[in-house]
């Protein structure tokens, strides 16, 4: 007989989300913004007009706590906004419309470094101007290559010290004869610079001839793949015959001892809001995120040479991790019981553009165990107590270039959040020379792995930085490190020679929330001061880190400087609406003076306040052969646990059907 575990599903008032004030854009809502902006900025020949990012531009803080708190049935929502980059005759506009009133309220012209998130419209556009410009053509024929097989792509180039800088963009292209995976197949040497405003190249080089990496062995379509197959998986289904134990009411979701709202934006992509868990014990629910997002995802890649050095990416703030969320597939990328969710952004047009199944939200049933114990102990005897996991996971993948990046938030019975992401996709490759190791010369660095003939997966980072505005048990909370010390045993009767214990220190201010992983054993938690348990502990959660990696390199060198939000992997930070993105807002071109690390420096403080904890889970990525041609799926994560929260173990009494 199958088991299914479902968890008590607690009744209780959950305003209705049809009027969200957390609430994405919808289309109506996204093309109301289109026309008030262009009925004011009229465009010409001259002076076009495009829409770099639009999102909703959420209330403040009160504004939305005093929604929840209301007593009405029925409260008035805080004002609707929309919050809109464009781009207007060459300069970038930060303007604020007012959707009841229809109407902007506020313009302004950004004069400071650096530029907006690259649309896929003009990034199309300037993928298609090699293909009249005369000297790539050339090169193109001294290499006997077919113009109709050959793909194009735009790559932001940074930022290194410049004192004036244009809206320009690296185009390099690829072959894609006989495969669909264009990017192990590069046409290494040949790259383009091209101006995004004016839409035309600058300057081209062809540099050397090195071979074009052969197709064979490239293609990972299942159809085009030929025989012996393997190895054969038995699928598994998944049957819930009592329903599903969540309900999604716009875009609020019930699961279990949870609630919380699930948003989009253009940049970021999920947005997960007003996370509480309900206390049995206490007969409420209880606050613990009020809003938590990916911030930043930093890709520095490791190659100093002339056609590598500027490919230090920026997947959220120079391509849009929301844009570039891709549509879920059914039974593959989630399970057959998920439900799937839509998204909506503006294009460079202002045009809604929908994503269809850009989420899927389902209950995860893999077999784990909740909690357990048998004991033997007891004469005559034999008990085991065990309760199977389930949890709830949101996912969405967003494919930013090669890279998909398939990203989880996964609510546990228990209190936890846990936070997964898993790397797959195509790696970024090079061509070379070699088509063995024995030819790389001792003195020679191909700053990458020979993954084929004349295939070099290229040295790379990634940085996840994480925006988590925790509030445990409401606003005011503070940030306590505990680090484990070893002792020595002072008792000259005790055998023991040494043991550990621990010292809690309270951050009072920005710079004491600054914490490298990994330097000292230490525990890391957000607390409530102000809210202790029965027996004298603050309420809290804690802080369980996944990967571990801190950036190798230099603190001066200038993809750090602008990614200076990577030097510690925690953070801490008083609340501040405008203070939401680690890499700064306008990303393209940045020059580093709007990071996190630079918002820090004002060293605030942070005790028993409305605090917003930073976290860079970060990996080095040393590729290997196995990663090629497609990337087996690598998992990492983290977590966010209760620690002294309840008063005791919140799943003792979970129900099994």
């Amino acid at each position: 007989m199958k088991i299914v575990v479902v968890l008590v599903l607690i009744q209780a008032c959950w305003r209705c989300a049809e009027a969200h004030p957390l609430d994405p854009l919808t289309p109506s809502e996204l093309n109301l913004v289109r026309t008030i902006i262009t009925n004011s900025y009229p465009t010409s020949s001259s002076s076009n007009l495009t829409f770099q990012h639009v999102a909703l531009d959420e209330p403040d803080k009160p504004q939305i706590l005093s929604w929840l708190s209301s007593k009405s049935m029925a409260p008035p929502l805080p004002p609707r906004r929309a919050f809109v980059i464009a781009r207007f005759q060459k300069q970038s506009l930060e303007i604020t419309v007012d959707l009841s009133t229809r109407s902007i309220i506020s313009t302004r012209v950004y004069k400071g470094h650096g530029f907006p998130t690259l649309t896929f419209v003009e990034q199309g556009l300037v993928s298609q101007l090699p293909f009249s410009y005369e000297p790539f053509k050339d090169s193109l024929n001294k290499r006997a290559l077919n113009m109709s097989q050959v793909v194009c792509a735009a790559f932001t180039v940074g930022w290194f010290g410049a004192e004036k800088t244009k809206r320009v963009v690296k185009v390099k292209c690829y072959y894609t004869n006989g495969t669909a995976n264009l990017y192990a197949r590069p046409l290494e040497g040949v790259a383009m610079v091209a101006d995004l405003d004016e839409m035309r190249i600058l300057s081209f080089s062809d540099r050397f001839g090195i071979p074009v990496p052969k197709a064979e062995g490239t293609e990972y379509r299942l159809s085009k793949l030929k025989p012996p197959f393997g190895p054969k998986l038995n699928g598994v289904n998944v049957t819930q015959p009592h329903g599903p134990g969540f309900t999604i009411d716009g875009h609020s979701v019930s699961w279990g001892n949870w609630k919380f709202h699930l948003g989009f934006d253009f940049q970021v992509g999920a947005i997960i809001s007003l996370a509480s868990i309900y206390d049995i014990e206490k007969q409420r629910y209880r606050e613990v995120l009020y809003r938590g997002f990916i911030s930043e995802v930093f890709v520095p890649y490791q190659d100093p040479t002339e056609e590598w050095y500027y490919t230090t990416y920026f997947d959220c703030g120079e391509y849009g991790f929301g844009q570039s969320a891709s549509s879920l597939e059914p039974l593959t990328d989630c399970p057959p019981n998920a439900h799937f969710l839509d998204a909506f952004y503006a294009d460079a047009n202002g045009n809604p553009v929908k994503i269809t199944n850009a989420f899927c939200i389902f209950e995860k049933h893999a077999g784990d165990i909740m909690w357990r114990h048998t004991e033997i102990a007891i004469p005559n005897q034999l008990i085991t107590e065990v309760r199977a996991d389930v949890s709830l996971v949101v996912r969405m993948v967003s494919t930013v270039g090669n890279y998909d990046y398939v990203i989880d938030w996964e609510f546990k019975p228990s209190g936890s959040i846990k936070f997964g992401v898993g790397l797959t996709g195509i790696l970024g490759m090079k061509g070379g020379t070699y088509i063995n190791t024995d030819q790389i010369k001792g003195e020679t660095d191909i700053h990458g792995t020979l993954l084929a003939d004349n295939t070099i997966g290229v040295y790379h980072d990634h940085f996840f930085t994480y925006y988590l505005d925790l509030d445990i048990d409401g606003q005011r909370n503070s940030f306590v490190k505990t680090t484990l010390q070893t002792q020595k045993v002072k008792d000259p009767k005790i055998p023991r020679k040494s043991y550990w214990t621990t010292v809690s220190e309270t951050a009072k201010t920005e710079a004491d929330g600054r914490v490298k992983l990994g330097l000292e054993a230490a525990e890391l938690a957000v607390v409530n001061p102000n809210k202790k348990t029965k027996r004298g502990n603050k309420t809290g959660y804690r802080l369980l880190p996944g990967s571990v990696a801190h950036p190798l390199l230099v603190s001066d060198d200038y993809p750090q400087i602008r990614g200076a939000f990577s030097n510690y992997n925690v953070w801490v930070t008083p609340y501040n609406k405008s203070e939401k993105w680690a890499a700064g807002l306008f990303v393209d071109r940045s020059r580093g003076d709007d990071t996190l690390a630079v918002k820090s420096r004002k060293n605030r403080e942070i005790e028993n306040e409305d605090i917003v904890l930073w976290y860079t889970m970060g990996l080095h990525h040393v590729p290997s052969q196995e990663d090629y041609p497609v990337m087996p799926t690598l998992s990492v994560g983290f977590e966010l646990r209760p620690t002294n929260f309840f008063e005791a173990n919140p799943v003792l009494k979970a129900i099994v059907n």
